[in-house]
């Protein structure tokens, strides 16, 4: 946060402008009250992860049901900064469904925004611990559009339509991309309930993309060895005995 009695820094992110407007006019009309200073807009989770790194923000006004990333998504990816911005969100969800945010203890905003409620918002504005975005995407279930990691110092994000395979070695996950690996800490298996059918297991340690397979063979001179081909690799990854037959079955479905 920023230094006591200085304007807050806000970034508004919303992909309807007429939302962004209202949120812009009723910081003005809190001015009195609660002094802020709009560091800009976002229309897209994306661009508020740009804009983010290149300018820090003391909050961020999160719309949650955005085309693409949405801002459980985005607010996970800015989790991952050194220093993180407080995180409010704003919804059109009616009161029963906001329970998974007062649960964890998580502000939000009901659409129309009131000038009171955002002021009692933004005076207690906090981080978000990994625990309490964990619990909203078990609520709000939507499989992201990127994984991402923090590397020296910058969130580097990775479609999940650039993935070739998932692989687990020991607490990491190897995420293979045609470009380069990354190395994430994620559970495979939740990857691969996370994700569905896009990715398909081809061992106990390993999950290719469906729409990448290439080929799929019998190693020579191997009684029981199967292999993969992926489109934009190279290498061959082994195909366990297990995963074979269903794999085939699968494959002809796609």
């Amino acid at each position: 946060m920023n230094a006591p009695n200085l304007p807050l820094r806000v970034l508004i992110v919303d992909d309807e402008a007429p939302a962004r407007r209202r949120l812009r006019d009723v910081l003005a009309d809190c001015a009195d009250q609660l002094p802020a200073d709009i560091a800009g807009e976002a229309d897209s989770g994306l661009d508020a992860l740009d804009q983010v790194q290149q300018q820090p923000v003391d909050v961020v006004l999160l719309d949650i049901r955005m085309p693409g990333m949405d801002g459980l998504e985005c607010a996970a990816h800015l989790n991952r900064m050194a220093i993180p911005p407080a995180i409010i969100f704003s919804t059109a969800y009616d009161a029963y469904a906001c329970q998974a945010f007062d649960l964890n203890a998580v502000d939000y905003l009901l659409k129309p925004v009131r000038a009171d409620r955002l002021v009692r918002a933004l005076s207690r504005a906090h981080r978000l611990n990994a625990t309490a975005l964990e619990h909203l995407r078990e609520a709000h279930p939507k499989a992201r559009t990127h994984l991402s990691i923090n590397e020296k110092g910058h969130i580097v994000l990775i479609p999940v339509a650039d993935i070739l395979y998932l692989k687990a070695e020991l607490k990491y996950v190897t995420v293979r991309t045609p470009m380069r690996e990354f190395l994430i800490e994620e559970s495979l298996s939740r990857l691969e309930s996370e994700f569905g059918d896009a990715f398909l297991r081809i061992h106990r340690n390993c999950l290719v993309a469906s729409m990448r397979i290439r080929e799929i063979g019998k190693l020579p001179g191997e009684d029981e060895g199967h292999f993969l081909r992926l489109d934009g690799l190279n290498e061959c990854l082994p195909v366990s005995r297990r995963q074979y037959s269903a794999l085939r079955e699968k494959i002809k479905s796609i």
